[in-house]
């Protein structure tokens, strides 16, 4: 799949969701999806962000998108339903969901570390991603072909020191993305559910973890496209419960 090329038409008609949707990872994830066809939902925190996404993406004549301005840290369940009330209004169902949205917090021991801080980085790296599934899952059923991906990390398959409550939502994530898998995986729903874990990639999270890093030694997002495009397309229809690597293993 690290090679996948994928057809223009890839996703064409189909309605996708990226959370984190105005830089890094969801920034490039948008903009390839819509290239490839789909309409394309924005949701993120900074409005000015995802009209930069927004305009570009027009720019190019690719599908209108939309935007869904949410901040995670404090959106109560009344949003999430409110969402998908809307959602499913103007476009009747959902194909598919790139939950990419997160926070770093801070690095530092346990025993250091800022209560008010974990609590913040675990809504909306965990919390979050399930309170939107939960709303989206109704409109997902809808769909003929529904993925739904679940960004995870590293740190969040094999934890490192110091990682703290980032490593920490990344397991329930992992957590919530197999149990989900387990749950969808019958006849009656057509919905695939993964977690993919980007590795070292040129973002901004990336320079705020590795101050010390040279960042043009990393890809930048757009390089790992084949990957989300493969998994959020029908190619991958028989894909479920993995996890998988958006760079090869070296």
């Amino acid at each position: 799949m690290h090679d996948y090329q994928a057809p223009a038409d890839l996703l064409k008609d189909r309605i996708v969701m990226v959370t984190g949707a105005g830089s890094g990872i969801g920034r490039a994830a948008a903009k390839a999806f819509a290239a490839h066809g789909a309409t394309v939902i924005l949701v993120g925190r900074t409005v000015a962000k995802l009209e930069d996404v927004y305009d570009e993406i027009e720019a190019a004549g690719h599908p209108q998108p939309a935007i869904v301005p949410m901040n995670f840290e404090g959106a109560a369940v009344k949003e999430y339903e409110e969402l998908a009330m809307t959602l499913e209004e103007n476009f009747g169902r959902l194909d598919g969901l790139l939950h990419n949205a997160g926070i770093l917090g801070s690095r530092s021991p346990v025993e250091l570390y800022d209560p008010e801080t974990w609590s913040k980085v675990m809504q909306v790296n965990a919390t979050a991603p399930f309170l939107l599934s939960r709303a989206m899952i109704p409109l997902l059923r809808k769909s003929d072909d529904a993925s739904m991906i679940f960004t995870s990390s590293g740190v969040g398959r094999q934890a490192r020191a110091y990682w703290g409550a980032y490593a920490v939502s990344k397991f329930a994530l992992e957590g919530l993305s197999q149990l989900l898998a387990d749950e969808l995986n019958d006849t009656r729903h057509n919905i695939r559910v993964n977690s993919l874990n980007p590795g070292a990639t040129r973002t901004n999270m990336r320079v705020l973890a590795y101050p010390a890093e040279n960042p043009n030694q990393n890809p930048g997002p757009e390089a790992l496209m084949s990957v989300y495009l493969y998994l959020m397309g029908k190619d991958s229809h028989c894909i479920n419960g993995q996890q998988i690597d958006a760079q090869p293993k070296q």
